[in-house]
């Protein structure tokens, strides 16, 4: 029986070796948790007394540049320590009632290799996921989170193409084509996305910078534009109901990219109405600065691309949300300008409160959701919708990934 009283909990917060932090907070996390549920006991005892290595030096590093190979580099990367597969989108019904939504698969490895002769109690990789859609109109957002190890029929990243599952929740590609699928606590997803512009790659080659040191890096590749089509279901309707819309689709992988230093980051996300797209992304430092090796992409309507650089980008912020739960202090509306580029737009939220505590798995205090503004591209006016990401408001995680 569960006892009302129990929630799961992060651990400490030590930056003294980053590398193990992540798991050393989702493993306290599990242990509380497993006081209460006895599912996630066999988890803990697999986490804390049959999994050692957590900090081994095994793990590669996204150092110079990639030889790419598709649709393998869809698929998992097992030799790098971390690496997420996360969706985003805004999707519409026929009635015009307005959706986003976010999809995420993280694989998390615990250990570099296994033993000669593993156990059934062996375990290399566990997998996160979250998921969360926002109805825009009655401004609405609801959210879920699971974890699971690795096994049949629990979860698992295939190496030579996209193909993810944690139980229910599932990202897959067939020919051109990506299908994910996902139902918690009342919601559904079940879509089909269609890329309608070439894979993009983030910094040189693919590589991107995190920070100043060989290894303080991923390799990150999206494709910024994915015709979408399926179903969605809210947990106050009966039945799903189609939808049609644009996703966004992110794949990043490395090892101990982030440092202890960075705080935090804010990411975005964002199609302009004139064909373009832009992602920027700032990495927040303890003493108030941000990461120099912090930049951004621009996507033309042709589907070419360049990188631009923390100089090429302006970020003001304009107001402020402070959570009521968390207590966190998040940005509310900004203005971004690209001036080599002719872009400067006003965005904000959609809705204001879209902060999830995923204590259920990473165990991180963050906000991601649905935003949209208008400006000027090249002198002309233009509105945009995308999503952002911003961690470290309540409480910081560098060091975690």
């Amino acid at each position: 029986m569960q006892n009302s009283n129990c929630k799961l909990t992060t651990g400490s917060d030590s930056r003294s070796n980053p590398a193990p932090i992540l798991i050393l907070r989702i493993a306290s996390s599990i242990l509380h948790f497993a006081l209460c549920h006895l599912q996630f006991a066999v988890l803990a005892f697999v986490l804390f007394y049959v999994s050692p290595g957590w900090a081994a030096d095994d793990w590669k590093q996204a150092v110079g540049p990639r030889t790419w190979q598709f649709p393998r580099d869809h698929g998992a990367h097992p030799e790098y320590r971390t690496e997420w597969w996360y969706f985003t989108g805004h999707l519409a019904d026929d009635s015009g009632s307005r959706f986003g939504y976010q999809l995420t698969f993280f694989r998390q490895g615990l250990r570099f290799k296994l033993p000669a002769q593993p156990n059934a109690w062996d375990v290399r990789d566990i997998y996160l996921g979250h998921f969360a859609i926002t109805d825009i109109a009655p401004k609405k957002f609801h959210y879920a989170d699971k974890i699971s190890r690795s096994g049949p029929g629990l979860a698992r990243a295939a190496v030579d193409i996209l193909d993810v599952r944690l139980l229910n929740w599932s990202a897959k590609m067939k020919g051109p084509d990506l299908f994910i699928q996902a139902r918690e606590k009342g919601l559904e997803l079940n879509l089909t996305l269609t890329p309608r512009k070439p894979l993009i790659f983030h910094g040189p080659s693919g590589l991107s910078q995190k920070g100043p040191k060989p290894g303080q890096a991923s390799y990150y590749t999206s494709f910024t534009h994915l015709e979408t089509r399926g179903a969605l279901k809210m947990p106050n309707r009966l039945s799903p109901v189609p939808v049609k819309g644009r996703s966004w689709f992110d794949q990043e992988f490395g090892s101990n990219q982030l440092t202890a230093e960075q705080i935090g980051w804010d990411w975005f996300s964002l199609y302009l109405s004139d064909g373009r797209e832009v992602m920027i992304y700032f990495l927040r430092l303890k003493n108030g600065t941000v990461e120099p090796a912090s930049s951004g992409t621009l996507v033309e309507p042709d589907g070419k691309s360049r990188h631009l650089f923390l100089r090429d980008i302006n970020l003001s912020l304009l107001k402020q949300w402070k959570s009521p739960r968390s207590g966190g202090n998040y940005p509310a509306r900004w203005r971004l300008k690209v001036p080599a580029a002719g872009i400067d737009l006003t965005v904000e939220p959609y809705v204001a409160d879209q902060e999830l505590n995923t204590e259920g798995s990473t165990g991180v205090v963050y906000w991601e959701g649905a935003i949209g503004g208008q400006g000027t591209s090249k002198g002309r006016p233009v509105t945009c919708q995308g999503y952002a990401e911003m961690t470290g408001y309540a409480g910081a995680v560098g060091g975690l990934f």
